[in-house]
């Protein structure tokens, strides 16, 4: 049985918790986050998130061996 390659792009943006729930970063930091993003806004969109469920079964099939 041949080995299912990894899919490039969701392996750079998702990665696995240790419970297996998939990782992600927050939206709306692409650009303009000096001029018109107030601090408490910078502030939360720091950290990361966990995929909605909905997405959870598509991403585990992107992302096989991790």
């Amino acid at each position: 049985m041949p080995k299912i390659k990894t899919h490039s792009g969701a392996k750079k943006r998702f990665k696995l918790s240790k419970n297996g729930k998939p990782i992600r970063a927050c939206a709306n930091t692409g650009h303009d986050i000096k001029g018109r993003k107030n601090g408490k806004k910078k502030r939360a969109l720091r950290g990361s998130k966990v995929a909605d469920k909905t997405n959870v079964v598509q991403i585990k099939k992107l992302l096989p061996y991790k």
